[in-house]
């Protein structure tokens, strides 16, 4: 049983605002934040899509300025924050959010506001509510507003995806995903910080992305249940939890999110009535962006060895060597913006709504309160 659309499929207004001067030649994106998000996956990726530049990095750091300029070269230009953008709003053609989620719903408000399309990094706000008000801007101005939810391109995803397309399995009964680390020593910043307003946690952070993927999947969530725990000495937000999902179509998703994993369990294992797959191991982009590989410079991008493929049977264990290998298909990152570019080029569909989005945090915010009460809720 599947989803309700692939992750191209869902269709948002493309800006007709790209300036005539940008549509003979490549459009111009400001790119607000290069810390993490910015520096390893918004950066690198723009700058290997064909129709994009990378024309302005906002950072008031020196040091990520050199960082920036070292790679991308002297024609990079840099602003100390996201208003320097606005007033020079004709010379851009994209805004690109990456900055600490709780500036998102703010910049993101500010870009539309000055007549540009924009991508913002998961989570797109810290409420649904918010998500809602920002899509209703975004329509009324007829401007893009598309969410990087890069995970729908991972290799595992879109093995799924085919071996669901494809009936393998025969209907999808439970889904389980695992988004685990091992990271017992805190590393601090605002992602573990237990401030609210600052939207920290493995719930909004991976819970994101898992969440995100099992709705694309296996469509809306009618229950939703979760346990949620601040495991290590000093913690302040969520570094274990578990989210359950009911959904409508009958599929029940069982998602961990955790630090604090000190044996890794498979990234998915999916039953169905005809049979299963079962995979370990995360997608390999991640660590080749931080590794400093680019997607220009790989031949073949995002493929796995043959000993990681994961295994699709029945009766036993994939570790006893029960199913068959199924080959996993190379992750795809370079495709979010290259359907960024189409979307705002040729009118194609956005390849991650903010409709989409906030149906997710409908979910973040039913897990947040089941967790703190106990109890089984319904979204929103």
């Amino acid at each position: 049983m599947t989803s309700q659309a692939s992750p191209a499929s869902s269709v948002s207004p493309a800006s007709s605002a790209s300036s005539a001067s940008a549509a003979a030649g490549p459009l111009r994106v400001g790119l607000v934040g290069y810390g993490l998000a910015g520096s390893v996956f918004h950066a690198p990726l723009i700058a290997a899509t064909e129709g994009l530049t990378l024309d302005t990095v906002v950072t008031s750091n020196p040091e990520r300025q050199e960082q920036a300029r070292a790679e991308f070269g002297d024609g990079l230009r840099f602003a100390a924050s996201p208003d320097e953008l606005w007033d020079r709003a004709d010379e851009l053609d994209l805004i690109v959010v990456a900055s600490p989620n709780k500036t998102h719903v703010t910049i993101a408000t500010a870009a539309l506001k000055a007549g540009l399309p924009v991508v913002v990094d998961k989570p797109l706000a810290g409420t649904a509510a918010e998500a809602r008000e920002l899509a209703a801007l975004a329509d009324e101005r007829g401007l893009l507003l598309s969410v990087f939810q890069n995970r729908r391109w991972d290799n595992d995803f879109r093995t799924l995806q085919k071996l669901l397309a494809e009936g393998e399995l025969g209907d999808v009964q439970r889904f389980e995903s695992r988004f685990e680390r091992w990271r017992p020593q805190l590393k601090g910043g605002w992602r573990e910080s237990g401030n609210p307003e600052e939207i920290g946690g493995l719930l909004y952070d991976l819970g994101s992305h898992v969440v995100d993927q099992a709705l694309v999947l296996f469509g809306s969530a009618v229950r939703v249940y979760a346990e949620s725990d601040v495991r290590r000495p000093g913690a302040e937000a969520d570094d274990d939890t578990f989210i359950a999902i009911t959904h409508e179509s009958g599929v029940r998703s069982h998602l961990y999110v955790s630090a604090t994993t000190a044996q890794l369990g498979p990234r998915f294992r999916v039953l169905g009535s005809a049979a299963g797959y079962v995979k370990y191991g995360l997608d390999p982009q991640e660590a080749a962006l931080r590794e400093g590989k680019r997607p220009a410079d790989e031949g073949e991008w995002g493929l796995e060895p043959e000993s990681l493929w994961g295994r699709v049977g029945s009766g036993e264990s994939p570790l006893t060597g029960g199913g068959r290998p199924e080959p996993t298909l190379p992750g795809d990152y370079p495709a979010y913006y290259a359907a960024i570019a189409a979307a705002l080029r040729e009118g194609a569909p956005n390849p991650v709504t903010a409709h989409e989005a906030a149906a997710a945090l409908d979910v973040l915010e039913a897990a947040r309160r089941s967790a703190r009460d106990g109890v089984t809720v319904s979204p929103a």
